[in-house]
Parts: C-alpha cells; sequence; structure tokens
C-alpha cells in the first residue's frame, strides 16, 4: 500500500498532462505515492499524452465516455492503494506542493479531511468569483458546513472517509458536506493558486442552478437523511393543521347562511388539506425506503472513529 494516492480527473488537458506531471514529481519527492489519472471521455489525446509521461507510480483509468466530474471522481478513488486520498484539479491552476504541508497537517492533528482554500484565486469576477463568494455563503447558510471555499478540488483525506463519500451525479461541489455525512473532522488551509495557462474552462454560468439543486439535495441528506418524517410530517401536519381551520371557519359560515361556493378561501383550505395527507404520506413512504435502505445493505445508521479497550487503540 502507497502513503498518498493523488486523484486527478482530466478531460482535454493534453497540454498541461506533461507540467502538471513534473510538478508532481518535484512536490512529492520523498513521498511514497502514486497519481490516479482518470480521463473522462477526452478527445484531444489526453490519454496518450499521460502514456508518454507514465513510470511506475502512475495509473491511467480511461471512462469509456463522459460521465461527469462526480462521477470520474469516485472511479479514480475506487483504484487508489494509498493509506491517504488526494484530489487536484488537472489544470494546473492548484499546485502540487501544497499537498505535503495537508498531508503532514492531516497526520499530525489528526483530521479526517484537509481542505484548500483558494486564497488569491487566479479568476474572473464577475463569471468566477463573485458567483462563487455567493454560492459558498450559501451552502454554508443552509447546511451548517463552514468551510471557506468549496470550489477549491485540492484536498486530502484519510482513506476511510474518501472511500465511503458517495460522489454522484454533480455532488463533488459538496464533498466537506458529503464528508461531515459520516462525522469527518475538516480543516480549512490556504492554498496557492493559478491562472488557466492550457485549455479551456469547463465551467460557466449554467452550473448555478445544478449548484443549487444540489445544495436542496445536500440540505436534505445532512438534516433528514435518517429521519425523513421530521421533515414531510412536520410540513404535513401544518398543512392539514391549516387546513382543517379554514374549513371548519367555511363550515361555520355556512351553517350561518353565507354562500361560500367560489370563495379564493375555499380553495386554500383544500389545497392545505389535501397537500398535508400526501406530505404525511411521503414521510411515510421515505421513512420505509430509508429503513430498507440501512437494514438491505447491512449499513450502519452511526459510524465509529475508534475504539479504545483500555490497552491498546484500534482504528
Amino acid at each position: 500500500m502507497r502513503e498518498l494516492s493523488v486523484v486527478i480527473t482530466v478531460l482535454n488537458e493534453r497540454e498541461n498532462i506533461t507540467p502538471l506531471i513534473d510538478a508532481i514529481r518535484n512536490a512529492l519527492n520523498g513521498i511514497d505515492y502514486e497519481v490516479v489519472f482518470v480521463d473522462d471521455g477526452s478527445s484531444d489525446g489526453t490519454q496518450r499524452e499521460i502514456k508518454k509521461q507514465a513510470d511506475d507510480r502512475i495509473v491511467l483509468v480511461e471512462l469509456r465516455k463522459n460521465y461527469g466530474q462526480s462521477t470520474a471522481m469516485t472511479a479514480g478513488i475506487d483504484h487508489t492503494t494509498g493509506k491517504y486520498v488526494a484530489l487536484l484539479d488537472g489544470d494546473l491552476q492548484n499546485d502540487p506542493s501544497d499537498i505535503p504541508f495537508m498531508l503532514q497537517k492531516l497526520k499530525d492533528e489528526d483530521w479526517d479531511v484537509v481542505a484548500g482554500n483558494r486564497k488569491n484565486r487566479q479568476d474572473g469576477v464577475f463569471l468566477r468569483k463573485i458567483p462563487s463568494k455567493i454560492a459558498n455563503a450559501l451552502i454554508r447558510r443552509m447546511t451548517g458546513v463552514y468551510i471557506k471555499d468549496y470550489g477549491c478540488t485540492l484536498k486530502v483525506f484519510k482513506r476511510e472517509i474518501a472511500e465511503d463519500l458517495g460522489i454522484y451525479g454533480e455532488l463533488h461541489r459538496f464533498i466537506p458536506v458529503l464528508a461531515k455525512l459520516q462525522g469527518a473532522n475538516i480543516t480549512q488551509v490556504d492554498v496557492k493558486h493559478h491562472a488557466r495557462m492550457f485549455g479551456k474552462s469547463k465551467y460557466g454560468l449554467n452550473r448555478t442552478f445544478k449548484v443549487m439543486s444540489d445544495l436542496i439535495t445536500m440540505v436534505f441528506f445532512r438534516k433528514y437523511i435518517q429521519k425523513p418524517m421530521h421533515l414531510f410530517g412536520s410540513l404535513g401536519f401544518i398543512a392539514l393543521f391549516l387546513g382543517i381551520v379554514i374549513n371548519l371557519y367555511l363550515l361555520g359560515l355556512k351553517i350561518m347562511g353565507h354562500d361560500i361556493w367560489g370563495k379564493p378561501i375555499l380553495i386554500l383550505g383544500l389545497i392545505f388539506l389535501l397537500g398535508g395527507i400526501q406530505l404525511i404520506t411521503i414521510g411515510i413512504l421515505a421513512e420505509i425506503n430509508i429503513r430498507t435502505y440501512f437494514e438491505g445493505t447491512n449499513r450502519k445508521t452511526y459510524q465509529v472513529r475508534r475504539v479504545f479497550n483500555g490497552q491498546e487503540e484500534a482504528n
């Protein structure tokens, strides 16, 4: 087993491969490491460039088509052998020279995850920096995981945390939240950031809508994954109560001889009543699905950090 596995997902980054590998070799000299490149459907010869530079420390995982960064990261982690796992971008904007310090901090201070914070970010202000700041603030507020820079790929993990992240869809942006769901201790350090020299950025403003959609998923996972009825049931009973109150009020008006047909409040009362019943039903079905998930897969609803028996400590 290697000490460190560096996972790099690449898509059409041919010109960046040679300088990136050279930078990694210089930065990680003295560490027993491997580099796992995951080619996510490149069409510019990125695979050939990696093979030209390959040695016994470099692994290339070629995916059959473009699956997206989250799936590529999962594939990379699945092919690692290191005790610790680092994630690194393939565009040379992250600096491999930050990895040794992050790895040492993780080991010395017993963190589960050390995340990078791009202190002097070399990106466009209006298209990248400002949207990123707004997104980071919103994610911190809604998930309760206080990381300054969610968009920085550079992170170092203990292997057990990396293996159980469950990155799928577009959830690579929420890796700190996924790690926190496992009870991981997370810290963040300032890292260097460089302007892109070669190739084109794969990000655009259209990702904002994906982030918002995934954020809803993350809030649910963070707060209600083991107790969905607390969300749907609470909303359902509030709606049901409001529906009952409105309909009792309308019943009283009807008894007193008033015409209630066609009143907007009648429609509102029916919406609350039926919506409340539906939300409670969804909560019950969600509870059944969660129980099936945990019991059918033999997964625990808890995770143990370590066990101390008085004489020895086991991870």
